[in-house]
């Protein structure tokens, strides 16, 4: 008996034929045979085989594993009859099967089969005929799985093509050069490229900023596998209007084959969702609350003060925190001016923030000698026009900043500025000047807004120290 026939197959379709001597000089086909057999148990679906009377001619170990029969106990056997299938139901399992034989391509069938301790197994099968040298239907294979198995594949199949075709986040997957394989619609739309051209291209042509923490995290997914929480990632892209600022909250999955006895990453998969207006709108909120929070232990702070131009550094040292790196406070020369006053305007500087080291601010201006303001300064604008002025260094070398801020008198290091005025009982007492370093973004609305609640406070209290001067 061949090595096949052992193992449960046999060599070709059709009833077994006498065995003959080989000849002296004809090569061994145990070769073969072997292989065969190896290729049918080593399947990953069932399979067995009918020649063209019906009996089983194939039976590999996968076929065992679900029925419980194996492969001596099948092969031999005239069809499914009082043994894989119920009496009632052999006729039509076994004519739906060998119909194949006579049908163009495959036939797909699903049907009860029995297993060898009794119970019943649900099967999906894939039947095709098998024709001889002569081309006429020699017999019939099947290939069969438990339908739940076949169902969870097709459940596996239908979400990744929903993930790449449907999905309302974005899905990349990332093989272990950290390139992108698969990129879905609403993923190619974020990065703002084709779905096409972003595949196999380096994550730094894709992304403006936040690729060094990107691909951190790509490298930790692939080498301890999957975080056991989403990450929000701060990333710019580039589009035709510029680079935008987006926050992409991610989740990773390490991908491993399922066919390598020992877990290979095949890459990561990434997914993410655009949270940058909730992000924005809870960054904004805290904001708030902390900006609320602070006037609100300024003014308990300051109402502690004898002396209300001490009061007046109280708010500014209050304003300071998590808001601008220095701040100066001008007053007008001669006290206020009124809306209908006309000619230069002069500064007095009688408050500032330490130059070097953090510290409190400090009352200045005992000689009452105006700041040397050149026309156009943003803060004689500010008391001219009675409003919040802003004002920016610009995209100019280190240098050239630091020239910038000391020509308009303020720490070298200031990048921006926000002047907001200062209005009390209908005059211009003065101007609060904001300043931050090239660390910090520009002053925005929001700051501008925040700035003018500062000076309305400070305002108060220069007012009040100059009515206690008069007295």
């Amino acid at each position: 008996m061949s090595a096949s026939r052992r193992s449960g197959t046999t060599d070709e379709l059709g009833p077994g034929e006498p065995e003959r001597e080989p000849e002296r000089d004809a090569p061994d086909d145990s070769g073969g045979s072997d292989l065969l057999a190896a290729l049918l148990d080593g399947m990953d679906a069932a399979l067995c085989a009918f020649d063209a009377d019906g009996v089983v001619t194939h039976w590999n170990r996968e076929a065992e594993r679900i029925l419980g029969w194996t492969a001596a106990e099948a092969v031999g056997r005239h069809g499914f009859a009082g043994w894989a299938v119920r009496e009632a139901d052999a006729d039509e399992v076994e004519g739906r099967l060998l119909s194949a034989m006579h049908a163009p391509g495959r036939q797909v069938h699903e049907f009860a089969l029995l297993t060898k301790d009794g119970g019943r197994v649900l099967v999906r099968t894939q039947s095709a005929a098998v024709r001889g040298p002569d081309g006429k239907p020699a017999g019939v294979y099947c290939a069969f799985s438990e339908v739940h198995a076949q169902i969870d594949l097709e459940r596996s199949i239908a979400l990744s093509e929903a993930l790449f075709e449907d999905a309302a986040w974005g899905v990349v997957l990332v093989d272990a050069d950290l390139r992108p394989a698969v990129v879905n619609a609403h993923a190619a739309r974020a990065l703002g490229i084709g779905r096409t051209s972003a595949l196999g291209r380096p994550l730094g042509e894709l992304l403006a900023l936040g690729v060094e923490d990107l691909e951190s995290a790509l490298t930790h997914v692939l080498a301890e596998g999957a975080p056991p929480a989403p990450a929000e990632m701060w990333v710019s892209v580039r589009t035709a209007e510029g680079e935008q600022r987006r926050c992409w909250r991610s989740g990773f999955l390490r991908l491993a084959s399922p066919l390598a006895e020992e877990p290979v990453p095949l890459g990561v998969g990434w997914l993410f969702q655009d949270v940058t207006e909730a992000k924005q709108s809870e960054q904004e909120a805290a904001m708030l609350r902390f900006r609320a929070n602070q006037l609100h232990r300024a003014a308990r702070a300051a109402a502690e003060c004898e002396d209300p131009a001490e009061a007046a550094t109280v708010h500014l040292d209050f304003a300071l925190a998590g808001f601008a790196d220095h701040a100066v406070v001008d007053r007008v020369v001669g006290g206020a001016r009124g809306d209908g006053d006309v000619g230069p305007v002069r500064l007095v500087r009688i408050a500032a923030t330490p130059a070097g080291t953090p510290g409190p601010s400090l009352l200045t201006g005992a000689a009452g000698l105006p700041v040397r303001y050149e026309d156009g300064h943003p803060a004689l604008q500010c008391v001219e026009r009675a409003g919040s002025v802003r004002a920016d260094a610009g995209s100019v070398p280190p240098d050239r900043a630091r020239a910038w801020a000391l020509d308009r008198q303020w720490p070298g290091d200031a990048v921006h500025a926000l002047c907001a005025v200062l209005r009390s009982r209908g005059r211009t007492l003065g101007v609060v000047t904001f300043l931050r370093g090239s660390g910090r973004n520009r002053f925005e609305r929001p700051d501008a807004t925040y700035a003018e609640d500062v000076a309305v406070r400070i305002a108060t209290a220069l007012d009040l120290a100059g009515l206690l001067r008069e007295r």
